[in-house]
This record gives C-alpha cells, sequence and structure tokens, in this order.
C-alpha cells in the first residue's frame, strides 16, 4: 500500500472527475460528496443571489475556494466577492477575496456546515459565513474570524429565525428571509 500525504490527495482531488449531479469537495484532506440539493435549497441560494446587488459583487455559485493554510477546497453553495477584485479566470478563488460565503444545509451536510467549514472559512479569514437551515428554519451569521487551523473559529454568531431580516452589514444588504423554504419530516438538530 503507498502512503497518501496531504499533498498527495490535494493533487488527486485536482484530477478528480465525479460523475454529473455529484457535487465533490475537499475539506480537511477528506474527500466529501454530496448528491444533486433539494429544491428548497436551490431556491434559497437563489433568493439570497438575487438580494445582493451585482451592480457591487460579484455572486457565485458553486466556486471552489483555496484556503492556502489548509488542505481544503470547499465548494459554498455561494461566494460572495467584490466585483473589482473577482480574477478573470481560475477555479480556485483565494479566501482573501471573499466577503462572504453562504452554505445551505441539507439533513446530510449539517456536521458539515456548522462545524467542519466553520473552522475552514474562519482559518481561510473569511470575514462572513451565513449558514441558511432550512430544517431548523433559521440563519446563523458567523463574522470576525480568529485562529488557524481546526482551532479557527468566528467570535461572533448571530442567530436569525426564517422570516425575519438578517442585516449583511459587510454587503450593505438586509437580506429578507420571508419566502425561505423549510424540509418538512427533516428530523431537528442541535446545532449551532
Amino acid at each position: 500500500m503507498t502512503a497518501v500525504d496531504e499533498r498527495d490527495m490535494t493533487r488527486y482531488f485536482e484530477e478528480l472527475e465525479p460523475p454529473e449531479g455529484v457535487k465533490v469537495e475537499l475539506l480537511r484532506g477528506v474527500i466529501v460528496m454530496m448528491a444533486s440539493p433539494d429544491i428548497v435549497h436551490n431556491r434559497i441560494v437563489v433568493d439570497v443571489q438575487d438580494q445582493i446587488p451585482r451592480s457591487r459583487w460579484s455572486r457565485l455559485q458553486t466556486q471552489d475556494v483555496d484556503i492556502l493554510t489548509e488542505p481544503s477546497e470547499p465548494v459554498p453553495d455561494l461566494v460572495v466577492v467584490a466585483r473589482d477584485l473577482l480574477p478573470d479566470s481560475g477555479r480556485l478563488l483565494p479566501s482573501e477575496l471573499v466577503t462572504m460565503v453562504v452554505e445551505v444545509v441539507s439533513k446530510f451536510s449539517v456536521h458539515q456546515d456548522y462545524e467542519v467549514k466553520r473552522s475552514i472559512y474562519a482559518a481561510g479569514k473569511v470575514p462572513a459565513y451565513l449558514i441558511l437551515d432550512p430544517i431548523m428554519a433559521q440563519c446563523v451569521l458567523l463574522t470576525r474570524p480568529e485562529g488557524a487551523g481546526e482551532d479557527a473559529n468566528y467570535l461572533t454568531q448571530q442567530i436569525t429565525k426564517f422570516g425575519d431580516p438578517v442585516t449583511l452589514e459587510i454587503l450593505g444588504v438586509e437580506l429578507d428571509t420571508s419566502d425561505f423554504g423549510t424540509l418538512p419530516g427533516v428530523r431537528p438538530h442541535r446545532y449551532p
């Protein structure tokens, strides 16, 4: 058996060609694959994207983010970058350019969205991480990243129920969540 270190895993990940409809991410050296998302998920992502002014922000769905200090290449549901900072091309967007990432929780992504990606995005110094949770009908806005590696975290956490507005000060937007759908029949979890 051949030993594989984190650098080899990153190289293998870059060459991986998943089947159509499968989302693949590298999270701390672990390759994570998920099936295509639910309609509720996609509608929430589009609703958020539509509320962020295109004149000032690039709103990118499923853009690979490069966390330079981590063996991680997460693929957030939505990445928000100032239009003047967005590169002309490339698969990997450096986390230093990202203003906000958005993840919509599914019944299979709860732990990754609330735990693993929270520390990954904080380690990458992404200023704002918005978790939209159609299981618990809540938004969790995380700001002020601090720390490194698995110990990285966000110092500020604001929880808002679906239906109430979420102030995204960093974007100059008040997010209307009144049309966000929920996932019926999915067992509640205990995060955040």
